[in-house]
Protein backbone atom coordinates (compact mmCIF):
# COMPACT_ATOMS: atom_id res chain seq x y z
CA UNK A 1 0.00 0.00 0.00
CA UNK A 2 2.97 2.45 0.55
CA UNK A 3 3.49 2.98 -2.86
CA UNK A 4 0.18 4.24 -3.57
CA UNK A 5 0.47 6.90 -1.00
CA UNK A 6 1.02 10.41 -2.12
CA UNK A 7 1.68 13.91 -0.93
CA UNK A 8 -1.52 16.02 -0.28
CA UNK A 9 -1.05 19.61 -0.23
CA UNK A 10 -4.00 21.09 2.80
CA UNK A 11 -4.96 24.15 4.00
CA UNK A 12 -6.31 24.36 7.35
CA UNK A 13 -8.40 27.34 9.84
CA UNK A 14 -8.31 27.91 13.13
CA UNK A 15 -11.13 28.63 15.26
CA UNK A 16 -11.26 30.92 18.17
CA UNK A 17 -8.04 32.28 17.93
CA UNK A 18 -7.05 35.92 18.94
CA UNK A 19 -5.51 38.41 17.08
CA UNK A 20 -1.98 38.17 16.26
CA UNK A 21 -1.76 34.44 16.41
CA UNK A 22 -1.78 32.04 13.21
CA UNK A 23 -4.96 31.62 12.38
CA UNK A 24 -4.31 28.74 9.24
CA UNK A 25 -2.20 28.39 6.86
CA UNK A 26 -1.42 26.44 3.47
CA UNK A 27 0.86 22.88 4.13
CA UNK A 28 2.34 19.80 2.30
CA UNK A 29 2.52 16.33 3.94
CA UNK A 30 4.36 13.54 2.40
CA UNK A 31 1.29 10.40 3.79
CA UNK A 32 4.38 7.51 2.75
CA UNK A 33 7.37 9.42 5.09
CA UNK A 34 5.08 11.69 7.75
CA UNK A 35 6.91 14.77 6.72
CA UNK A 36 5.05 18.21 6.79
CA UNK A 37 6.11 21.58 5.85
CA UNK A 38 3.82 25.20 6.11
CA UNK A 39 4.24 26.76 3.37
CA UNK A 40 2.38 29.78 4.01
CA UNK A 41 1.06 31.20 6.78
CA UNK A 42 -2.07 32.72 6.46
CA UNK A 43 -2.05 36.46 8.48
CA UNK A 44 -4.24 39.60 7.14
CA UNK A 45 -4.90 42.55 9.29
CA UNK A 46 -8.12 43.16 7.58
CA UNK A 47 -9.49 40.06 8.71
CA UNK A 48 -13.24 40.32 9.95
CA UNK A 49 -12.69 38.57 13.77
CA UNK A 50 -16.81 37.88 14.24
CA UNK A 51 -18.36 34.45 14.32
CA UNK A 52 -16.47 30.98 14.28
CA UNK A 53 -14.29 30.69 11.32
CA UNK A 54 -15.22 34.35 10.47
CA UNK A 55 -12.61 35.52 7.87
CA UNK A 56 -10.01 33.37 8.97
CA UNK A 57 -8.16 30.78 7.25
CA UNK A 58 -7.55 29.80 3.65
CA UNK A 59 -10.14 27.34 2.49
CA UNK A 60 -10.27 24.92 -1.17
CA UNK A 61 -7.85 24.31 -3.50
CA UNK A 62 -7.71 23.45 -6.61
CA UNK A 63 -5.61 22.63 -9.58
CA UNK A 64 -5.39 23.99 -13.77
CA UNK A 65 -2.31 23.60 -15.31
CA UNK A 66 0.74 24.85 -13.65
CA UNK A 67 -1.79 26.83 -11.51
CA UNK A 68 -2.64 26.82 -7.96
CA UNK A 69 -5.83 27.88 -6.50
CA UNK A 70 -6.53 28.45 -3.07
CA UNK A 71 -9.61 30.19 -1.84
CA UNK A 72 -9.62 32.57 1.07
CA UNK A 73 -13.25 34.24 2.10
CA UNK A 74 -13.82 36.71 -0.45
CA UNK A 75 -10.96 35.68 -2.71
CA UNK A 76 -8.89 33.64 -5.06
CA UNK A 77 -5.64 33.19 -4.68
CA UNK A 78 -3.22 32.03 -8.12
CA UNK A 79 0.21 29.96 -7.28
CA UNK A 80 2.30 28.39 -9.64
CA UNK A 81 4.19 24.91 -8.78
CA UNK A 82 6.73 26.72 -6.36
CA UNK A 83 4.03 27.72 -4.64
CA UNK A 84 4.64 31.55 -5.45
CA UNK A 85 1.69 34.07 -5.49
CA UNK A 86 1.22 34.94 -8.84
CA UNK A 87 -1.71 36.99 -8.94
CA UNK A 88 -5.14 36.97 -7.18
CA UNK A 89 -9.05 38.19 -8.10
CA UNK A 90 -12.54 38.86 -6.85
CA UNK A 91 -15.91 39.43 -7.33
CA UNK A 92 -18.58 41.30 -5.29
CA UNK A 93 -20.77 37.65 -5.05
CA UNK A 94 -18.27 35.84 -3.42
CA UNK A 95 -18.08 36.08 0.01
CA UNK A 96 -17.57 33.44 2.85
CA UNK A 97 -15.88 31.21 -0.07
CA UNK A 98 -15.40 27.57 1.28
CA UNK A 99 -14.53 24.58 -1.68
CA UNK A 100 -13.36 25.49 -4.98
CA UNK A 101 -13.40 23.08 -8.02
CA UNK A 102 -11.88 23.10 -11.95
CA UNK A 103 -13.04 21.45 -14.81
CA UNK A 104 -11.67 21.84 -17.96
CA UNK A 105 -11.07 25.45 -18.43
CA UNK A 106 -13.49 26.82 -15.95
CA UNK A 107 -13.36 27.32 -12.09
CA UNK A 108 -16.17 26.64 -9.86
CA UNK A 109 -16.45 28.05 -6.32
CA UNK A 110 -19.07 27.80 -3.89
CA UNK A 111 -20.38 31.38 -2.56
CA UNK A 112 -21.69 30.70 1.22
CA UNK A 113 -22.76 34.39 1.69
CA UNK A 114 -24.81 34.43 -1.62
CA UNK A 115 -26.18 30.56 -1.77
CA UNK A 116 -24.70 30.28 -4.84
CA UNK A 117 -21.76 28.84 -7.32
CA UNK A 118 -19.67 31.18 -9.15
CA UNK A 119 -18.04 30.02 -12.51
CA UNK A 120 -14.87 31.70 -13.91
CA UNK A 121 -13.25 31.36 -16.99
CA UNK A 122 -9.22 30.39 -16.85
CA UNK A 123 -8.50 31.09 -20.24
CA UNK A 124 -10.40 34.45 -20.55
CA UNK A 125 -9.87 34.96 -16.59
CA UNK A 126 -13.42 35.97 -16.26
CA UNK A 127 -16.39 35.37 -14.06
CA UNK A 128 -19.15 34.67 -16.65
CA UNK A 129 -22.09 32.71 -14.68
CA UNK A 130 -23.46 32.35 -11.48
CA UNK A 131 -25.93 29.62 -10.06
CA UNK A 132 -28.36 31.06 -7.00
CA UNK A 133 -29.71 27.90 -5.16
CA UNK A 134 -32.86 29.36 -3.12
CA UNK A 135 -35.83 26.96 -1.05
CA UNK A 136 -39.53 27.50 -0.65
CA UNK A 137 -40.51 29.64 2.26
CA UNK A 138 -41.41 26.74 4.32
CA UNK A 139 -38.26 25.47 4.19
CA UNK A 140 -36.57 25.82 7.73
CA UNK A 141 -39.92 24.01 8.90
CA UNK A 142 -39.31 21.21 6.80
CA UNK A 143 -35.87 20.68 7.44
CA UNK A 144 -36.52 20.55 11.42
CA UNK A 145 -38.46 17.82 10.63
CA UNK A 146 -35.64 16.35 8.35
CA UNK A 147 -37.60 16.61 5.13
CA UNK A 148 -35.87 17.69 1.92
CA UNK A 149 -37.60 20.36 -0.26
CA UNK A 150 -36.71 20.64 -3.76
CA UNK A 151 -33.99 23.83 -3.96
CA UNK A 152 -35.01 26.27 -7.28
CA UNK A 153 -31.85 27.11 -9.16
CA UNK A 154 -31.50 30.54 -11.02
CA UNK A 155 -28.71 31.49 -13.06
CA UNK A 156 -27.41 35.28 -12.84
CA UNK A 157 -24.54 37.35 -14.80
CA UNK A 158 -21.68 37.89 -11.70
CA UNK A 159 -20.59 41.05 -13.48
CA UNK A 160 -24.08 42.37 -13.40
CA UNK A 161 -26.26 43.98 -10.90
CA UNK A 162 -29.01 41.88 -10.79
CA UNK A 163 -27.60 39.22 -8.85
CA UNK A 164 -29.23 37.64 -5.83
CA UNK A 165 -29.28 39.65 -1.81
CA UNK A 166 -26.78 38.50 0.35
CA UNK A 167 -28.21 35.39 2.59
CA UNK A 168 -26.54 32.22 3.47
CA UNK A 169 -29.62 30.46 4.12
CA UNK A 170 -28.38 26.80 2.98
CA UNK A 171 -24.69 27.29 3.54
CA UNK A 172 -23.61 25.84 0.36
CA UNK A 173 -20.07 24.59 1.13
CA UNK A 174 -19.12 22.68 -1.75
CA UNK A 175 -18.80 22.33 -5.30
CA UNK A 176 -17.34 19.07 -7.00
CA UNK A 177 -17.78 18.69 -10.96
CA UNK A 178 -17.05 15.68 -13.55
CA UNK A 179 -18.23 15.20 -16.69
CA UNK A 180 -19.33 18.50 -17.32
CA UNK A 181 -21.85 18.39 -14.30
CA UNK A 182 -21.66 20.48 -11.15
CA UNK A 183 -22.52 18.51 -7.66
CA UNK A 184 -23.68 21.16 -5.29
CA UNK A 185 -24.06 20.86 -1.33
CA UNK A 186 -24.06 22.78 2.16
CA UNK A 187 -24.48 21.73 5.76
CA UNK A 188 -28.35 22.97 5.92
CA UNK A 189 -29.46 20.99 2.40
CA UNK A 190 -29.59 17.42 3.00
CA UNK A 191 -29.26 16.77 -0.36
CA UNK A 192 -26.55 16.54 -3.24
CA UNK A 193 -27.67 18.43 -5.72
CA UNK A 194 -26.80 17.70 -9.49
CA UNK A 195 -26.46 20.80 -12.30
CA UNK A 196 -25.76 19.98 -15.91
CA UNK A 197 -27.51 22.11 -18.88
CA UNK A 198 -29.15 24.06 -16.59
CA UNK A 199 -30.76 21.60 -14.98
CA UNK A 200 -31.20 20.88 -11.07
CA UNK A 201 -31.31 17.23 -10.14
CA UNK A 202 -31.16 15.62 -6.78
CA UNK A 203 -28.48 13.04 -6.98
CA UNK A 204 -27.62 11.75 -3.40
CA UNK A 205 -29.85 12.12 -0.09
CA UNK A 206 -26.89 13.24 2.51
CA UNK A 207 -26.81 13.99 6.45
CA UNK A 208 -27.62 17.21 7.28
CA UNK A 209 -24.56 19.20 8.52
CA UNK A 210 -22.18 16.99 6.46
CA UNK A 211 -18.73 18.36 4.25
CA UNK A 212 -17.02 17.53 0.91
CA UNK A 213 -20.09 15.43 -0.68
CA UNK A 214 -19.02 13.97 -3.88
CA UNK A 215 -20.55 11.14 -6.31
CA UNK A 216 -18.19 7.50 -5.68
CA UNK A 217 -19.20 4.87 -7.58
CA UNK A 218 -22.45 4.02 -6.93
CA UNK A 219 -23.18 5.89 -4.27
CA UNK A 220 -21.29 9.07 -2.86
CA UNK A 221 -18.99 10.06 0.01
CA UNK A 222 -18.98 12.86 2.77
CA UNK A 223 -17.47 14.23 5.38
CA UNK A 224 -19.92 12.87 8.27
CA UNK A 225 -18.56 15.74 10.30
CA UNK A 226 -21.36 14.96 13.13
CA UNK A 227 -20.31 11.89 13.74
CA UNK A 228 -16.72 12.49 13.46
CA UNK A 229 -16.02 10.11 9.92
CA UNK A 230 -15.84 9.85 6.29
CA UNK A 231 -19.13 7.39 5.09
CA UNK A 232 -19.39 5.92 1.80
CA UNK A 233 -23.44 6.43 1.39
CA UNK A 234 -25.63 5.12 -0.76
CA UNK A 235 -27.49 7.62 -2.59
CA UNK A 236 -30.81 7.22 -0.80
CA UNK A 237 -28.68 7.78 2.64
CA UNK A 238 -27.61 4.63 3.89
CA UNK A 239 -24.20 4.48 5.07
CA UNK A 240 -22.28 1.87 3.55
CA UNK A 241 -18.54 2.19 5.02
CA UNK A 242 -16.82 4.30 7.32
CA UNK A 243 -14.02 6.04 8.23
CA UNK A 244 -13.24 7.29 11.06
CA UNK A 245 -10.98 9.82 12.28
CA UNK A 246 -8.21 9.82 14.75
CA UNK A 247 -8.99 9.77 17.83
CA UNK A 248 -6.62 11.54 20.81
CA UNK A 249 -6.05 11.60 24.37
CA UNK A 250 -7.50 14.41 25.79
CA UNK A 251 -4.57 15.06 27.81
CA UNK A 252 -2.48 15.46 25.12
CA UNK A 253 -4.72 18.25 23.28
CA UNK A 254 -4.11 22.17 24.12
CA UNK A 255 -7.38 23.83 24.19
CA UNK A 256 -9.49 21.27 24.56
CA UNK A 257 -11.05 22.99 27.21
CA UNK A 258 -13.00 25.14 24.61
CA UNK A 259 -16.85 24.28 23.62
CA UNK A 260 -17.90 22.12 20.71
CA UNK A 261 -19.57 24.77 19.00
CA UNK A 262 -16.37 26.78 18.87
CA UNK A 263 -13.48 24.02 18.38
CA UNK A 264 -13.80 19.93 19.34
CA UNK A 265 -11.33 17.37 18.37
CA UNK A 266 -12.29 14.74 15.37
CA UNK A 267 -13.84 17.59 13.11
CA UNK A 268 -14.18 15.98 10.25
CA UNK A 269 -13.32 18.03 6.89
CA UNK A 270 -11.36 17.75 3.98
CA UNK A 271 -11.94 15.02 1.52
CA UNK A 272 -9.54 13.48 -1.24
CA UNK A 273 -9.45 9.88 -3.46
CA UNK A 274 -6.59 8.76 -4.81
CA UNK A 275 -5.55 5.15 -6.25
CA UNK A 276 -8.69 3.54 -4.39
CA UNK A 277 -7.38 5.72 -1.21
CA UNK A 278 -9.59 7.38 0.70
CA UNK A 279 -7.73 10.75 1.95
CA UNK A 280 -9.88 12.76 4.97
CA UNK A 281 -9.10 15.68 7.53
CA UNK A 282 -9.88 16.19 10.66
CA UNK A 283 -8.83 18.11 13.68
CA UNK A 284 -6.35 18.40 15.15
CA UNK A 285 -5.16 19.37 12.03
CA UNK A 286 -4.35 15.74 11.17
CA UNK A 287 -4.49 13.91 7.77
CA UNK A 288 -5.43 10.10 6.97
CA UNK A 289 -5.66 7.62 4.33
CA UNK A 290 -7.68 4.93 4.17
CA UNK A 291 -8.22 1.60 1.86
CA UNK A 292 -11.54 2.17 0.61
CA UNK A 293 -12.37 -1.45 0.13
CA UNK A 294 -11.22 -2.37 3.77
CA UNK A 295 -11.56 0.56 5.56
CA UNK A 296 -8.19 0.14 6.93
CA UNK A 297 -6.13 3.74 7.77
CA UNK A 298 -3.13 3.11 6.45
CA UNK A 299 -1.42 6.36 7.11
CA UNK A 300 -1.97 9.42 9.41
CA UNK A 301 0.23 12.36 9.28
CA UNK A 302 -0.43 15.15 12.25
CA UNK A 303 0.55 19.00 12.41
CA UNK A 304 -0.66 19.86 16.01
CA UNK A 305 -2.34 19.06 19.00
CA UNK A 306 -4.14 22.12 19.15
CA UNK A 307 -8.25 21.22 18.80
CA UNK A 308 -8.77 24.54 16.92
CA UNK A 309 -6.61 24.58 14.42
CA UNK A 310 -8.72 22.29 11.60
CA UNK A 311 -8.47 21.10 7.77
CA UNK A 312 -10.43 23.25 5.45
CA UNK A 313 -9.17 22.13 1.64
CA UNK A 314 -7.26 19.28 0.75
CA UNK A 315 -6.14 17.86 -2.12
CA UNK A 316 -3.60 15.05 -3.57
CA UNK A 317 -0.33 17.79 -4.68
CA UNK A 318 0.68 16.54 -8.49
CA UNK A 319 3.68 18.47 -8.82
CA UNK A 320 7.02 17.91 -7.11
CA UNK A 321 7.70 19.29 -3.70
CA UNK A 322 8.87 22.84 -3.89
CA UNK A 323 12.28 23.71 -2.71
Amino acid sequence: MSELLRSVIFSSVVRSTNKGESHGGLYLADLATGRVEQVLDWSDASIDWEGRGGDRGLRGIAFHGDDVFVAASDEIFVYDAKLVQQRSFRNRYLKHCHEIATDAERLFMTSTGFDSVLEYDLATERFIRGYHLSFPSYWRTRRKLHARPRARLSMFDPNGDDGPAEADLCHINNVFSEGGALYVSGTRMGTLWRIADGRLDRRARIPYATHNARPYGAGVLVNHTATDRVAYLTRGGRIVRSFPAPVYDRSALTHAELSRDKARPAFARGLAVVDGLVIGGSSPATVSAYDFETATMVASVNVTMDVRNAIHGLEVWPFDWPG
